[in-house]
Parts: C-alpha cells; sequence; structure tokens
C-alpha cells in the first residue's frame, strides 16, 4: 500500500509539474506574440449613405468620380411620366490626400450650385491594442449657389460642418449618427433661420455579397413659433434606397423627397413630403481611379 500511495503521489506531483510547465509556456508565446491593432474596414461601401457623407475616405491618390442623379416627383402624374420627363444632375470629384484625409469638389443643376469638400478621419474603429467601438469622421462644405446673378457672392454661400460617427455592429449592420450645423448667408423666406442645426441618422443593412439596404433621414431643429407665424415650406430629408456594387463601381438606386444633392439643399431646402407624394426617384454610381504608382508597379 505504501508504495502504491507514493506512485499516487509521484503522479500526482509529475502532473502538476506538467500544467504549471505548460501554463509558463503559454505565458511565455502569449508574451512574444506581437501586439496588433485589427481595423474595422467597410462600415459604408461608399463616400455617400444615400444622400449624406458617410465615415468612409477616399484612399491616399486614389480618384473618385461621382454622378448623382435626381428625377422629378412621383405625384407629377403620367404625363409627366411620373417625373423621369424632368431630371436634377451632380457631377462630383473627391480625392485622397491620405487615407484619412478627402478633399473634392462638384456641380449640380440645382441652383446651378458649386460645393467644395473635405474630410478627415479622426478615430478609427478597432479591437485588439487598440480598442476604439466606432468610427470618428469630420466634414465640412462650402456651397455657392450661383443661379441669381444680382446677389453677391457673399449671399450666395452656405456653409456646412458634420462630425460623422458610425459603428460597424457586425459584417451585416452598420448605424451612423450626423451631429450638423448649416449656416447660410442669405435664405429664402423670413421663415428660414440662417443658424440652422440637425441631426442625421443613417444605417446600412447588407443582404448579401453585393447588395444592401440603405436608410437616412435628417431631423432639422427649426424655430416651431417662427414656422407657424410664417409658414416655413421646409421639411425633414428621407430617403431609402440599395446599393449595388459592380466591379469597381458602386450603383445606388434609392427614393427620397429632396431635389438637392448637397447638405446646404438636402437638410435646410427639403420641401417634398413623402406624405403627399412628392417622391423622386434618384441613383448615384460611383467609380474610384488609382493614381498610386506603387501600386501600379506591383500590378505588372
Amino acid at each position: 500500500m505504501k508504495a502504491l500511495a507514493s506512485v499516487v503521489t509521484a503522479l500526482l506531483l509529475m502532473s502538476t509539474i506538467d500544467v504549471k510547465a505548460q501554463e509558463d509556456l503559454t505565458k511565455m508565446l502569449e508574451e512574444n506574440e506581437p501586439k496588433t491593432t485589427d481595423y474595422t474596414t467597410a462600415t459604408f461601401k461608399g463616400t455617400r449613405i444615400i444622400n449624406g457623407h458617410s465615415v468612409e475616405t477616399v484612399k491616399k491618390n486614389h480618384l473618385d468620380f461621382i454622378i448623382h442623379h435626381r428625377f422629378d416627383r412621383l405625384n407629377s402624374g403620367a404625363y409627366n411620366l411620373f417625373g423621369l420627363d424632368y431630371s436634377t444632375i451632380r457631377l462630383g470629384f473627391e480625392y485622397g490626400l491620405t487615407d484619412n484625409v478627402t478633399i473634392g469638389f462638384g456641380r449640380s443643376s440645382v441652383q446651378k450650385t458649386f460645393d467644395f469638400l473635405a474630410k478627415a478621419k479622426l478615430l478609427r474603429q478597432s479591437t485588439g491594442t487598440r480598442n476604439m467601438p466606432f468610427s470618428v469622421t469630420a466634414f465640412a462644405s462650402t456651397v455657392i449657389e450661383t443661379l441669381d446673378k444680382d446677389l453677391s457672392t457673399q449671399d450666395k454661400t452656405s456653409y456646412c460642418t458634420q462630425l460623422l460617427i458610425a459603428r460597424k455592429f457586425s459584417e451585416r449592420l452598420s448605424l451612423q449618427l450626423n451631429p450638423t450645423f448649416l449656416y447660410r448667408n442669405r435664405v429664402a423666406t423670413a421663415a428660414q433661420e440662417r443658424a440652422l442645426f440637425a441631426l442625421g441618422f443613417g444605417g446600412r443593412m447588407k443582404l448579401n455579397k453585393r447588395l444592401s439596404l440603405n436608410a437616412e433621414y435628417y431631423w432639422a431643429f427649426r424655430e416651431k413659433d417662427l414656422e407657424n407665424a410664417l409658414g416655413d415650406p421646409y421639411g425633414n430629408s428621407l430617403a431609402i434606397g440599395v446599393d449595388i456594387e459592380t466591379g469597381g463601381h458602386v450603383f445606388q438606386l434609392h427614393f427620397t423627397n429632396s431635389s438637392g444633392m448637397v447638405e446646404k439643399q438636402f437638410i435646410g431646402d427639403t420641401s417634398g413630403s413623402w406624405g403627399k407624394g412628392d417622391i423622386r426617384w434618384g441613383f448615384n454610381v460611383s467609380r474610384t481611379f488609382s493614381f498610386d504608382k506603387r501600386a501600379k508597379g506591383m500590378m505588372k
């Protein structure tokens, strides 16, 4: 019995030593492993959710060419082919100075508008050594509406700043919040305020590898007493659509109550109402071109 007890004791001692050695080895391996940070990619497929910007920026030395197209209201009737007889368009170019900084400009037919923009990615969602629960991008734009030749350049100009805050909750779901400040040097009616705060909400639900459902809403904080007294005809912008990825293109089809395609117009000047059928069909098409010589050299 004593011999058996000695054997059992020896086995237990050896197993304890073996477990401790394995734990020490595992700890050493973990300590020697390089500490990494995994950054979230493709929170949204492109630089736009629908009308408004997403947190995404254009890659360094890449140029994004964007076409925005909006038809007239569906409730304009069969005579106008339910809005297809009339349309507005914006052409835009956005260039990546770095992976985190984008500049761009565009021209749209609504009010013969020129716009200039800049985006800077401040924070990026990540896990690992650096744990960041969301991405944050700063956005600023200047808009000049040139339709009325009698106005001064100052009166034609408006400014918009936004903080774009987004989180990719899973491979399928991404949501974004957009605190917005809009300042207009001149307003169209006495019911409008030059300084306007708004809050945008946007989201993307991925349906399959190349198709996603997008939605976007901007709540403008207007002065209700002023609206009631003077009859402000403007409302909030709502858009619903789908993203279709086809090779190097991102094709967006959507419905919206906004005709404008820059922040000053779809946040501040939306006059259409979904309840009254003031809905416009539209689409965005973007194509990215690379000017990265290093990447081209690697492809040869």
